[in-house]
């Protein structure tokens, strides 16, 4: 099969097509054929240090995000038969390999791919829509009526949040440049904050949960916003001058978190996107080959949505 590999820490220009062994599904492990695989941030954060966040080292095939159909399954398998289309977030934080032509999985780390939707969009979701999931249900437990911001609200996982906190029925307020408020208000959001011409700790108030994917000191600053009781989610480690003792103070629960495979999580999703709730947005698709240049789109920022790779046409 062919895979994109990396031998050492670098830049996008260690990202390299080669022939690889195909995978052999063990027991309880599903072997996929990759239609389509997501590229995320933590794929080149992954490649610039040449490691995994479970220490894993180069040489290795990057990737989390998958969607494909079942070539075989092994010993054990009840789930998924061959030919099913199946999607979802495999094996993070540990190496996982989608952006090859196959991989293998274990069943529960997927879920059948929706049906409405193509396996390039499928692959988007997975990594961004879990991500979302896990900390605006299973941590903040948002609930009807509560106000909700979502920062960078139109990127790849904020995009997916602001569907999935109105879908719970808050009131759904996102930060993003101007340009892409018409996207936002398009997918449910209720006011907007143009982060480049406000300071949005100024322009909000009163929130119940936050939801910070930008880092930095978007999480001390977003304390300000947060009324008594609120909570404060970030998926990225919280910066070292964080005020926690200010924000266990003003009664606001902070919470760091990391995704994890979820095939529940997933189903729900799943849920959403067909009953016509949830769409995915993809900003740009490159193809396995050009992996590298997938990888220099997503550092530059700024990107709507979702950058996927295809790895069969069609």
């Amino acid at each position: 099969m062919h895979a994109i590999t990396q031998n050492r820490a670098g830049g996008p220009e260690v990202l390299n097509l080669v022939s690889a062994e195909r995978p052999v599904p063990g027991a309880v492990e599903v072997l996929v054929k990759v239609h389509a695989a997501g590229v995320n941030p933590t794929d080149w954060k992954t490649r610039r240090r040449g490691r995994f966040r479970d220490g894993s080292r180069a040489p290795f095939i990057l990737g989390h995000d998958v969607s494909g159909v079942v070539e075989a399954v092994g010993p054990g398998v009840t789930l998924f038969r061959p030919g099913d289309e199946v999607y979802g977030m495999v094996g993070f934080p540990h190496p996982a390999g989608a952006y090859a032509e196959y991989l293998t999985a274990p069943p529960r780390q997927l879920a059948r791919k929706p049906r409405n939707l193509t396996h390039v969009e499928a692959a988007a979701l997975p990594l961004a829509s879990l991500t979302a999931w896990q900390a605006l249900v299973d941590t903040a437990d948002v609930r009807p009526g509560q106000r909700v911001l979502v920062h960078a609200a139109a990127g790849g996982v904020g995009h997916v949040a602001v569907q999935i906190a109105k879908a719970r029925g808050a009131y759904v307020i996102g930060t993003a440049s101007a340009g892409k408020h018409e996207l936002l208000r398009g997918l449910g959001a209720d006011e907007m904050v143009d982060y480049r011409a406000v300071d949005f700790a100024a322009a909000v108030s009163d929130v119940d949960v936050v939801l910070d994917s930008v880092g930095g000191d978007y999480a001390a600053r977003s304390l300000r916003v947060l009324k008594r009781g609120g909570t404060l989610v970030t998926i990225l480690p919280p910066d070292e001058d964080f005020p926690a003792q200010e924000a266990e103070a003003a009664g606001v629960r902070t919470e760091y978190m990391l995704v994890e495979p979820d095939r529940a999580g997933l189903e729900a999703v799943t849920d959403l996107v067909e009953s016509g709730r949830l769409r995915v947005v993809v900003d740009e698709v490159f193809p396995l080959v050009a992996a590298a240049k997938a990888h220099e789109l997503g550092e530059r920022g700024g990107t709507t949505g979702k950058i996927v790779l295809s790895v069969v046409e069609g």
